[in-house]
């Protein structure tokens, strides 16, 4: 009975060894596997977007976007900007971008824009695409433009804030005046002109977003002002729209 009672409490040591032992084991492959499945994960999203970059590279260099032609963003709903405008085919255009190829014809494709925040800057395609996700994008060629002297004129604006009250003649820029302030034919002429701005949506009165964002910069709607927006853009003779569809979220455009 001694030697059974000396054995106990041994026996009970080397039991609590082994369960302190296997817990631990335990907590390392609990460790291990969330370990594992973060990396995997990570491995995961960078193989898409490696993918998505890769298709996106593959379409562009199918799409034949030439230097100088305007990407416009047509969204699914409307806004504060398309309710008071109205783009071809009467779609919900409200921004607008000018292509760019760098370092060659067959460079990467970026677009020279401007954007709330960021101002004038050059984008990626496959940034735009991300940002824009859910919209539809339409190809324009300017027709009786010097691509190549107008695209300069418009990496010149790069830095430029943007023009969030759309007020020709100041500094900051917006997306449409951009273009408008950009293009040039063979005889250095402004292929664009302005129009007068109007902030009246189909109703003939002017959108209530639109007088209470003025009222808070301290100013009357600029009814009547001369300006551009994306939309009327679409619609200039000037301007040819290609066929687009619509393929996975990213833009296939083929030319009519």
């Amino acid at each position: 009975m001694v030697l059974e009672s000396n054995l106990y409490p041994q026996t009970l040591t080397v039991h609590g060894d082994w369960a302190v032992s296997r817990a631990w084991q335990v907590l390392l492959s609990v460790r291990t596997f969330r370990l594992l499945w973060l990396d995997w994960c990570r491995v995961a999203a960078l193989m898409l977007a490696l993918s998505l970059w890769l298709t996106v590279q593959a379409q562009a260099d199918g799409l034949s976007i030439e230097e100088g032609d305007l990407l416009f963003v047509a969204q699914v709903g409307e806004n504060a900007i398309t309710q008071v405008t109205e783009g071809v085919d009467s779609l919900a255009i409200d921004h607008v971008a000018i292509a760019h190829r760098i370092g060659s014809k067959d460079g990467p494709l970026y677009f020279i824009e401007a954007i709330p925040r960021l101002g004038v800057v050059l984008t990626p395609l496959d940034s735009l695409l991300s940002r824009e996700r859910g919209a539809s994008f339409l190809v324009g060629r300017v027709r009786d433009v010097d691509a190549a002297q107008s695209v300069r004129h418009a990496l010149r604006y790069v830095g430029r804030a943007y023009d969030e009250l759309y007020q020709s003649g100041d500094s900051a820029i917006y997306c449409s005046e951009l273009v408008q302030l950009s293009y040039v034919d063979q005889s250095g002429s402004r292929v664009f002109g302005t129009i007068p701005m109007t902030f009246r949506d189909r109703t003939g009165n002017i959108l209530d977003y639109w007088t209470e964002f003025y009222r808070q910069h301290g100013m009357a709607v600029p009814e009547g002002a001369p300006g551009t927006n994306p939309g009327e853009l679409s619609r200039r003779p000037q301007v040819k729209i290609m066929v687009m569809q619509k393929t996975c979220g990213v833009c296939i455009i083929q030319s009519e």
